[in-house]
C-alpha cells in the first residue's frame, strides 16, 4: 500500500513523500483533465522468495497479453476522438496514464493508489494536513472482476469513478461495498440465468461444472447453480481450480472429467483457465464433450488459435453483441505498424519483430485480431461516459451536484453509432447477449456463428430467441447437428412416473411403470393420477379408457345356456300339464285334489320364466320385477306343495275310515291356504317395494376393471324377508311330508314330496354362501341356477312317477289299485 509520510527538511519545510517505490506508467500523456487506466498488459510474473530481511524485489511480469494492450489501445482512441471533438469538452483536453496491472490482484492495487496519489514530492505548509486531490478523475479497468474487487474496496471510499469493461462478477453490483464502481460489460446475473437458460432449452439436465477460483468464476457459478436447480438442472460435478494451481490439482479436474457421465461442462473460466485445461484434455484425449462457455473465452480467436486439437468444436455460449466503432481499426493498426509496441519492451518473444515496412494486409497476428470488437467498444464507451459527466459539470450551476461519480451514474447518451449508453442504480448496463457457436471451417479456423439472442430486458418467455440457423455441435467422433443428449436418466415415457434414486440429485430417478387405474399422459411426470371412477387404465398406461360393462346378458353363452334351460324347463312344465289335462279323470291325477296339481305346474311355469327377468341389462323396472316374481311364484309354487303334503298326511293319517277329519282340509280350505300363503308375500314385497326397492347399480369396486351391472337390493331386510319366507314354507313342507314317509309304496307322493323339499331346501342352503362369494355376473347365474334346480327338483320328483304310471304303467293307474291302498291302510 502507498502511503503518504511527512517529512522535514530545513530549507524546504515539511515534505510528503510516498512510502516504498514510485510506480511509473507504461503509457502516459498529460491534459486539462487525467483518466487512468489499469490494463493487464503481462499474463503472468515470477515467483521470488522474500527472504524478510531486505525489500521486496519489484514483481517481474512475464508473458506478454496483447488483448490487455488493445484495451489500452481502445482507451487512447476514444480520448484523442474526445479531444478532437468541438461538441464535447471544447477547449479542455484529456490526458491519461495508464499502468499495467500484470494480472495480478497486489500491483492492481498499488498502480491504483499511484493513480491516486501521484509520484512527485509535495511540499505543504506546516499547518496544512499531508493531503491532495485525486491524481485522475476516473480510472477505466480492470478487465478481470477479482483485481476490480480489491481496487474498488481500496478507491471506494474516495469516491474516484471506476469503469470496467470486462469485469462481470454479479458481486460488483453491491453499491454498498463498492459505492464506486461502474461496468460498460453487463453483470453476471443476467449472464448466469441466460446459461442456465441455455442449458435447459438443449434439455441438459445432467452437466458438469468448471470454474476459475476467483471472485468472477465463483460468484458466477453460484448464480448459475441457484438457477439451475430451479429450472431442474443438476450438477454431476463443480470444481474450482486457477491458472497457477500446482499441476497435481489440474489433473485431479482432469480425472474428474474421464470419470464423469455428464457430457456437458459448462464454464466459468477465463482463457487463462481455458488455455491450460484445453492441452491437459488434448494430452488425455479427453474429447467429445459439449462445452457451455462464458464471454471470457467464447469469442476468442487467440482461444481458438491455441485449440489445435478442436476440443471446443461445437462450443456454445454467450458474447457481448457485434459492435462497430469506426475509426478504431485503423487506430490501433497504426498503432501496432508506428512500432510504438514493440519499442516499449512490451513486445513477446514469440512474435515477429516490428520494422515499421509491413503491409498490414499481410500481417495476421494476435494484436490484428478484432474479434474482442464489442470488449473495445466497452472500452470506448467507458471513456465517451467520463466525458460526458465532466460536460455536464461545466455546465453546472451552482445548485447542481457536480461530483463527477454523481454525474456518471445519471449520464445517458448515444455513441456516434447509435448505442445507447447508461447505468441503472447498481452502475450495470442492460444486460444483452449473442450465442456463440463454435463452427470450424474446412481450412481450420473457427468461426463464431451468432445462432441466437438474449435480451434480459425482454418478457421471460421472449428473452431467448435462437435463430434457424444450424448449431454445430462436438460428439466423439464428429461433429453433428442433432443436439447431443446430457441426462443422468432417460425420459420417463407417458405411462411411467419419476421415483429418485436415493442418494442421488433430483435428476436421477427410475421410471416406475403406473400402477393399475393410474395414468400419466406426459413425460416427466412425478405422479401417476387416478383414473375417473367409471374409467381404467389402458395397457400402456398413458390414458384411461371406460371401463367394460358386465352383466349376464343373452348373448354370452352362460345367458344363453341358462336361456336354454329355462324354456326347456317351461316347456317341459306344459307337457306335464297337458299329459294330466288328458287323463285328468284317471284315478292317479284325482287321487290327490287335481286343481292343486294344475296350479302346482302353473307356478312351477312361472318359475322358471322368472328366472329370465335375471338375465339381460338391469333396469329399473327389471330390478324390481326379478325379486318380487321369483319370491311370489316360489311362496305360490311351495303353498301347492304344503297344501298336497298336509292332504296326503291327513287322508292316511286318519285313525277310522270314512272319518270326517278331510272336511276341515277340503278344497275350500286347500284353496284359502294357497292363497294365505301367497298373500303373506305379497304384502312382503310391496313393502320392500315401497320402502326401499331394487334398483339398477353399478359396482365399481368389486373389478378394478370393470363395471358390474346389477340389480342392488335396496333393503337387505326386505330380500332376506322374501328368501327367509320361502325358506319358512320349505321347511314346514319338508317337516310335513318328512311325517308322511311311510305311506304305501303304490302310492309314495309323500315320498317324493320329501325328496323335493330335500332337494329345494339342498340347493337354497348351497345358495347363500356361494351367492355371497360369487363376483359380478355369476352370483346373478348361481341365483338362476337355484331358481332352476329347485323348478327342476320339484317337476322331476312330484310329476314325473306320475307320468310314468299314467303312460307306462297304465295297469296301475286304476280306481282297484287306489281302494286296494285305502283298504290296507284302514285294516291297520
Amino acid at each position: 500500500m502507498l502511503l503518504l509520510v511527512v517529512t522535514f527538511s530545513q530549507a524546504e519545510g515539511p515534505v510528503c513523500r510516498l512510502r516504498g517505490d514510485p510506480e511509473n506508467p507504461q503509457l502516459s500523456n498529460q491534459g486539462d483533465v487525467m483518466l487512468g487506466g489499469l490494463f493487464p498488459f503481462h499474463n503472468n510474473w515470477k515467483n521470488r522468495q522474500s527472504s524478510y530481511i531486505h525489500k521486496p524485489f519489484p514483481l517481474q511480469c512475464t508473458s506478454v497479453n496483447f488483448r490487455g494492450f488493445q484495451f489500452a489501445q481502445a482507451m487512447l482512441f476514444a480520448v484523442e476522438e474526445i479531444n478532437n471533438s468541438t461538441d464535447l469538452l471544447p477547449g479542455i483536453s484529456l490526458g491519461y496514464e495508464i499502468y499495467d496491472t500484470c494480472s495480478s490482484i497486489a500491483r492492481g492495487v498499488k498502480v491504483a493508489l499511484a493513480l491516486s496519489n501521484g509520484n512527485e514530492e509535495i511540499i505543504v505548509p506546516s499547518e496544512a494536513p499531508c493531503t491532495k486531490s485525486a491524481q485522475v478523475q476516473a480510472i477505466m479497468g480492470e478487465t478481470s472482476s477479482s483485481p476490480c474487487m480489491a481496487i474498488a474496496t481500496v478507491i471506494g471510499p474516495f469516491h474516484i469513478p471506476m469503469i470496467s469493461h470486462f469485469a462481470t462478477c454479479a458481486c460488483l453490483s453491491d453499491k454498498v461495498k463498492y459505492p464506486s464502481f461502474l461496468r460498460t460489460i453487463p453483470s453476471d446475473y443476467y449472464q448466469s440465468r441466460a446459461l442456465a437458460q441455455l442449458v435447459r432449452y438443449f434439455g441438459w439436465t445432467w452437466v458438469g461444472a468448471l470454474r476459475t477460483n476467483d471472485g468472477y468464476g465463483n460468484n458466477g457459478m453460484a448464480t448459475f447453480i441457484e438457477t439451475a436447480e430451479q429450472l431442474g438442472i443438476c450438477l454431476e460435478y463443480s470444481v474450482a481450480f486457477y491458472r497457477t494451481d500446482p499441476p497435481e490439482k489440474i489433473q485431479q479436474v482432469i480425472n474428474l472429467i474421464r470419470h464423469s457421465t455428464s457430457k456437458v461442462i459448462v464454464t466459468f473460466l477465463s482463457a487463462k483457465e481455458v488455455y491450460i485445461l484445453i492441452k491437459e484434455l488434448a494430452q488425455h484425449n479427453l474429447t467429445g464433450y459439449q462445452w457451455v462457455g462464458t464471454e471470457a473465452w467464447i469469442s476468442d480467436s487467440k482461444t481458438a488459435v491455441k485449440d489445435k486439437h478442436h476440443i471446443l468444436d461445437g462450443a456454445i455460449g454467450l458474447f457481448i453483441p457485434k459492435a462497430h466503432v469506426s475509426g478504431m481499426k485503423e487506430f490501433m493498426l497504426d498503432e501496432l505498424f508506428s512500432c510504438k509496441f514493440s519499442q516499449s519492451g512490451l513486445s513477446d518473444d514469440n512474435e515477429k519483430e516490428c520494422t515499421g515496412d509491413e503491409d498490414i494486409t499481410e500481417v495476421h497476428n494476435s494484436f490484428t485480431d478484432m474479434s474482442l470488437m464489442p470488449i473495445f467498444n466497452n472500452v470506448y464507451k467507458g471513456v465517451y461516459a467520463v466525458a460526458h459527466a465532466l460536460h455536464n459539470i461545466l455546465g453546472c450551476n451552482t445548485t447542481c451536484n457536480n461530483k463527477i461519480l454523481h454525474q456518471i451514474k445519471n449520464i445517458r447518451f448515444k455513441t456516434k453509432e447509435g448505442d445507447e449508453v447508461y447505468f441503472d442504480e447498481n452502475g450495470d448496463p442492460a444486460a444483452k447477449y449473442e450465442i456463440i457457436n463454435w463452427q470450424p471451417t474446412l481450412n481450420g479456423i473457427v468461426d463464431f456463428v451468432t445462432v441466437g439472442l438474449y435480451d434480459a430486458s425482454l418478457p421471460a418467455d421472449r428473452q431467448m430467441n435462437l435463430e434457424n440457423k444450424t448449431i454445430v455441435w462436438e460428439s466423439i467422433l464428429h461433429l453433428y447437428t442433432s443436439v447431443p443428449l446430457s441426462v443422468c436418466s432417460e425420459k420417463c415415457p407417458p405411462g411411467t412416473r419419476k421415483v429418485l434414486q436415493k442418494g442421488k440429485p433430483v435428476c436421477c430417478y427410475d421410471c416406475i411403470r403406473c400402477a393399475e387405474g393410474e395414468f400419466s399422459n406426459v413425460t416427466d411426470s412425478t405422479t401417476c393420477e387416478r383414473c375417473p371412477p367409471e374409467f381404467w387404465s389402458n395397457e400402456k398406461r398413458d390414458a384411461c379408457v371406460k371401463k367394460e360393462t358386465e352383466f349376464l346378458s343373452y348373448e354370452e353363452i352362460m345367458g344363453c345356456l341358462l336361456t336354454v334351460t329355462s324354456l326347456f324347463g317351461t316347456c317341459m312344465t306344459c307337457l306335464v300339464a297337458c299329459i294330466f289335462f288328458r287323463y285328468r279323470k284317471t284315478p292317479i291325477v284325482r287321487a290327490n285334489n287335481t286343481e292343486l296339481s294344475f296350479l302346482l305346474l302353473f307356478s312351477l311355469t312361472l318359475c322358471f320364466l322368472c328366472s329370465l327377468t335375471f338375465i339381460g341389462r338391469p333396469s329399473q323396472w327389471s330390478c324390481m320385477l326379478r325379486h318380487t316374481a321369483f319370491g311370489i311364484t316360489f311362496v305360490l309354487c311351495i303353498s301347492c306343495v304344503l297344501g298336497k303334503t298336509i292332504v296326503v298326511l291327513m287322508a292316511f293319517r286318519a285313525t277310522l275310515p270314512g272319518g270326517n277329519v278331510m272336511k276341515w282340509f277340503g278344497p275350500v280350505q286347500q284353496r284359502l291356504s294357497v292363497v294365505g300363503f301367497t298373500l303373506i308375500q305379497v304384502l312382503i314385497c310391496i313393502l320392500w317395494l315401497t320402502i326401499s326397492p331394487p334398483f339398477p347399480y353399478k359396482n365399481l369396486k368389486q373389478f378394478n376393471n370393470k363395471i358390474i351391472i346389477e340389480c342392488a337390493l335396496g333393503s337387505a331386510i326386505g330380500f332376506w324377508a322374501v328368501l327367509g319366507y320361502i325358506g319358512l314354507l320349505a321347511l314346514l313342507c319338508f317337516v310335513l311330508a318328512f311325517l308322511a314317509r311311510k305311506l304305501p309304496d303304490n302310492f309314495n307322493e309323500a315320498k317324493f314330496i320329501t325328496f323335493s323339499m330335500l332337494i329345494f331346501c339342498a340347493v337354497w342352503i348351497t345358495f347363500i354362501p356361494a351367492y355371497v362369494s360369487s363376483p359380478g355376473k355369476f352370483s346373478v347365474a348361481v341365483e338362476i341356477f337355484a331358481i332352476l334346480a329347485s323348478s327342476f327338483g320339484l317337476l322331476i320328483c312330484i310329476f314325473v312317477p306320475k307320468c310314468y304310471i299314467v303312460l307306462l304303467k297304465p295297469e296301475k293307474n286304476t280306481k282297484k289299485n287306489v281302494m286296494a291302498l285305502a283298504l290296507a291302510i284302514s285294516s291297520k
